[in-house]
């Protein structure tokens, strides 16, 4: 782990004097799989606002935002899956982690590598490092940089005592992921344009991070699993029991629904389903 060298400090109140500005960056959302995970993790089902909402299986998609700078160049916002996990017969796919996760079932549509093709990547800015979210590392350069919320290599828990030997695979022979410098900062300005921002939004990991985007046809904001489902945003529901801290990811997803608000030609997009995907 580094702490990045990319990355201005900036207040919310100098990103909303232009978020409603069409900015330089134009925003490509790849669908990489299909996907499914019980409902409680995603969704707190203890919350009162979720009692009539039963636990089950949850459709769920994996995405990768591709968003391209006129002179930074393409980051990806997550990775998508890799080519090699098409192939249902694949160790991982059938390994205990994919069992547990349901990995085996995955419907891939496109992997990152042959959406890619001989494009030039030149980052990867991760809202965190849970395992959906790095699978298709495999795919990308070894030399890309990777970028982390502060504090989120820090996290113990019984899913990262499962899963961190994939997580480490997948980052072997890798450079040192890049802290976002946020201490004392509202948010970081990532180029120094006002094109791109990150915002912290700890709770569902410690470092967890949301990236606004002021592109070509308007603002576009990531909120990383902050929020997983259509049904969480609606509601103002916090997930479930995937998030290590249910109180922080609660204020802050409420602190991005309140942005949202505030800009309502602002688009959303969530962790893993598109709004108006309702839960059941």
């Amino acid at each position: 782990m580094e702490r990045s060298v990319l990355g201005s400090p900036t207040t919310l109140a100098a990103i909303e004097a232009v978020l409603d500005e069409p900015g330089p960056l134009e925003v490509e959302t790849i669908l990489s799989a299909h996907w499914s995970s019980p409902r409680s993790g995603l969704i707190n089902l203890e919350h009162p606002r979720a009692k009539d909402l039963s636990d089950g299986p949850e459709p769920l998609e994996i995405y990768v935002p591709a968003l391209s700078h006129p002179t930074a160049g393409l980051v990806l916002v997550e990775t998508g899956v890799d080519r090699a996990l098409v192939d249902e017969q694949h160790p991982f796919r059938n390994s205990q982690v994919g069992q547990a996760f349901g990995f085996a079932a995955l419907d891939v549509q496109s992997p990152v590598g042959d959406w890619l093709g001989e494009r030039a990547v030149a980052g990867v800015l991760l809202t965190h490092l849970h395992l959906d979210h790095v699978l298709g590392l495999p795919d990308l350069p070894l030399n890309v940089p990777l970028y982390v919320g502060p504090g989120e290599t820090t996290l113990e828990s019984a899913y990262h005592e499962l899963t961190q030997p994939e997580d480490d695979a997948r980052l072997e022979g890798r450079a040192a992921l890049r802290e976002w410098n946020l201490e004392g900062a509202e948010a970081l300005d990532v180029f120094g344009d006002q094109a791109l921002f990150v915002l912290g939004s700890p709770g569902h990991t410690p470092g967890s991070v949301a990236l606004l985007a002021r592109g070509t046809r308007g603002a576009v904001l990531f909120t990383g699993d902050t929020c997983h489902t259509a049904w969480g945003w609606e509601n103002d529901v916090e997930p479930g029991t995937f998030s290590h801290d249910r109180e922080a990811n609660a204020a802050s997803l409420a602190a991005l629904r309140q942005l949202a608000a505030r800009h309502p030609a602002m688009e959303v997009r969530l962790g893993h389903q598109s709004l108006g995907a309702p839960a059941e």
